[in-house]
């Protein structure tokens, strides 16, 4: 048996969110710290590789036994499901970058855009010399839909598909009790996940089955 099954919902920008883009070749007064951009559509984004790594992260301090610095280490639930490059697994989960959706529902707010600019100083604690920077959030109330894929193969019984499942809602409670980005211990990156759902996109995998994976989601 082969199948994928679709993971959607949508993250809700909960407090001011700043994933980094380059400033490589910002202008004299220009904001000393961007957020990243979609450079098609010119709006933020989330990239996959953000969500992916801090799941992962957060998911391997309460799974390992022990908490090392090193990916290598993590608990096997973790690099079976997330992979390893050291033990050459792939991974089981895809994840993938994630849009602004409500733009125009931010405008009718009376926002002029998605993100904001914040003010902020850094005082050398041997000086007490201030050194003022511009930090670009994306504001609270954004929504980026976002789609995760979950292989489903003859190796992986249905058991161990709910077990990934159950350690994917882990992932998710925890970083809404933890922030997405930078500056997380400043008051950045509250998010939240809204509408949590799954669907086989290619292949069938059992009613019942599925049944128990959105309930494990929902729960």
């Amino acid at each position: 048996m082969f199948a994928k099954i679709e993971i959607s919902g949508t993250i809700e920008i909960v407090t001011g969110l700043h994933i980094g883009g380059s400033s490589a070749f910002s202008a004299i007064g220009a904001v000393d710290s961007p957020v990243i951009m979609d450079t098609r559509s010119k709006q933020p984004m989330i990239p996959g590789s953000s969500l992916k790594g801090k799941m992962r992260a957060l998911l391997a301090k309460q799974y390992n036994t022990v908490w090392k610095a090193t990916a290598d280490d993590d608990a096997k639930c973790l690099t079976d499901l997330f992979g390893s490059a050291k033990d050459h697994k792939e991974s089981r989960i895809l994840f993938s970058d994630m849009f602004l959706s409500n733009l125009e529902e931010l405008k009718n707010l009376g926002l002029t855009g998605a993100t904001e600019v914040k003010f902020e100083n850094s005082i050398s604690r041997t000086t007490a010399v201030a050194n003022p920077r511009q930090i670009e959030r994306v504001v609270r109330g954004a929504q980026f839909p976002m789609q995760l894929i979950y292989e489903f193969s003859n190796d992986i019984d249905v058991d161990t598909l709910l077990q990934d499942f159950k350690i994917l809602k882990e992932g998710f409670r925890l970083l809404e009790y933890d922030y997405l980005g930078g500056s997380g211990s400043r008051g950045y990156g509250r998010i939240r996940f809204l509408d949590l759902d799954a669907v086989p996109v290619i292949g069938e995998v059992d009613d019942s089955v599925m049944e128990q994976c959105r309930a494990i989601l929902e729960g």
